[in-house]
């Protein structure tokens, strides 16, 4: 499996037009402030059904920002996701991955259930209005904006943003984002511990 999400990624990488590789690469960004996030979003799902924050209730979330013409950053990142469940074991079912694109113009629901499937059928992909995906990022203090070089085509752009991934409690409340590159062996384990607290198994029923 971990062989595979190499390969996943490396074919991502050298498929994509050179007017797709990004401007730059990701930022080194701190942390955000719990109280700076707004763990808060309604949005359309790979198969076009509206799904919101309250859908999750229950279960953890990992949420990744991104775009599917991404050449490095995202591929990555999807492929970390993937490593991370199956790290999880069993504790995996009270995991949902997510990944919102920045880039819904290209971005349709069935552009994103291609993308996500190919790198596990359980990350599921969000879009929606540009409007709406401005908000939601704004809220989770995620950058991102067009990058067009001179000369280039109007539908051939990249997107620069941020990279790291949210992982939310099962009320839906931020707990930490894990930086860009951070291993999945070490975030699986600090989910899997986080997983294991008195509190959240309190929630459970246990």
């Amino acid at each position: 499996m971990r062989i595979r999400h190499l390969l996943i990624g490396l074919a991502l990488l050298f498929a994509m037009p050179v007017w797709a590789v990004e401007p730059e690469g990701p930022e080194v960004e701190e942390s955000p402030q719990v109280e700076s996030v707004v763990p808060r979003y309604i949005l359309r799902d790979q198969n076009g059904s509206a799904v919101s924050d309250q859908n999750f209730r229950g279960r953890f979330q990992l949420i990744a920002f991104g775009y599917t013409y991404c050449p490095d950053i995202c591929p990555t990142t999807l492929a970390e996701m993937s490593l991370i469940l199956g790290k999880l074991g069993d504790k995996a079912p009270r995991l949902q991955p997510l990944f919102i694109t920045v880039d819904p113009e290209r971005d349709t629901p069935a552009v994103l259930k291609n993308y996500t499937s190919f790198f596990d059928s359980r990350i599921l992909g969000l879009t929606g209005s540009p409007e709406l995906i401005r908000k939601i990022a704004d809220h989770f203090r995620v950058r991102y904006e067009k990058f067009r070089a001179p000369g280039m085509e109007p539908g051939k752009y990249a997107m620069d943003h941020s990279a790291g991934m949210f992982f939310l409690g099962p009320d839906g409340q931020f707990l930490v984002k894990f930086a860009y590159a951070s291993p999945p062996a070490e975030i699986a384990e600090r989910i899997g511990k986080i997983m294991d607290e008195p509190e959240f198994n309190r929630k459970r029923g246990r």
